[in-house]
């Protein structure tokens, strides 16, 4: 996979799930900081969004905002109106709409649940929320996805159950793409200059791609076309690591989702998977990664009636 898909697999846990609800005005939604990462689209109308210590931001039909570290947001039809909070699950917990003759307004919201032990750098670097206008006027992938989700929530059919979280993926890394690609600042370093750089953009593709290979910085900088030296500080400078300590700290976060996911593969097996021939070395590595073995994560990360005797 890329980098992108590889962050949010490495962290994705559970079933992402949303809700639709129509508001009319005055309406006021208080969302709760939550664990996961919370998204909301606006379907149909307009309304505010708000959060501590920032301006009102107004929203209008086909605008998606993610709250990538679950911080308390409210969305509203006017930055003055009362808000009411809202239950986490947001399944069944709407507030009844009021009986009003105001403007109307449709949402959708809901939530990712991910597990942020060993979360990639990539999405820690996300501000408290992003906000991404319908473009008007052009068709994208990221607003095909929106209005799928859409349809799908306002008529369920034969599959629902199986294409809204399908779609609610394929939504969150939509998000994401179009944040790095073009709202994302680009300074002296961070990830989004990272990823255009052709030489760490290529390197890091290659580590993800094929973690178990042998990689070297001689062998990563020759690819990249630069010397040994030259590439080692541009991929520190951008990346915030050095590229065999990336390499290290991606393979061992490839080990845990393997062990994470309920694969009964021999810790030997795992070991090689992501390029570690000694399973002594990886189990040392492992653990000063986590702080445990891979076979007592592992344990830990199983439910009860899956251990085998």
């Amino acid at each position: 996979m890329d980098v992108v898909s590889d962050a949010v697999a490495v962290i994705r846990t559970g079933r992402p799930h949303a809700a639709r609800t129509r508001r009319t005005a005055p309406w006021g939604l208080r969302f709760p900081a939550a664990p996961g990462t919370g998204f909301h689209v606006v379907l149909q109308g307009r309304c505010w969004l708000l959060s501590a210590g920032r301006d009102p931001v107004p929203l209008s039909a086909g605008d998606v905002v993610l709250v990538p570290h679950g911080h308390e947001i409210a969305l509203a039809d006017s930055p003055g109106s009362e808000l009411v909070d809202v239950a986490p699950d947001m399944d069944d917990s709407w507030v009844p709409a009021p009986d009003t003759a105001g403007p109307l307004t449709v949402l959708m919201c809901g939530s990712y649940q991910l597990d942020r032990i060993g979360a990639h750098p990539l999405l820690a670097e996300l501000p408290a929320f992003i906000h991404l206008p319908r473009r008007v006027g052009r068709r994208t992938a990221l607003n095909a996805v929106v209005d799928l989700l859409g349809d799908e929530l306002d008529q369920r059919r034969p599959g629902t159950d199986a294409a809204i979280p399908a779609l609610l993926d394929a939504m969150l890394l939509y998000i994401l793409r179009t944040w790095y690609r073009d709202h994302a600042p680009r300074g002296a370093g961070g990830w989004a200059a990272a990823l255009d750089d052709p030489a760490v953009g290529s390197a890091l593709q290659h580590m993800h791609a094929e973690p178990a290979t042998a990689w070297t910085v001689e062998l990563l900088s020759r690819r990249a076309g630069m010397s040994r030296a030259a590439f080692s500080k541009r991929f520190a400078e951008l990346v915030g690591r050095p590229p065999m300590a990336y390499l290290t700290w991606w393979r061992m976060t490839t080990a845990g989702r393997i062990l994470r996911g309920g694969d009964d593969a021999p810790l030997r097996a795992v070991a090689e998977r992501v390029g570690y021939t000694s399973e002594f070395a990886f189990n040392r590595a492992f653990k000063r990664e986590f702080g445990v073995t891979p076979g007592a994560y592992r344990r830990r990360a199983t439910p009860r009636h899956l251990i085998k005797a």
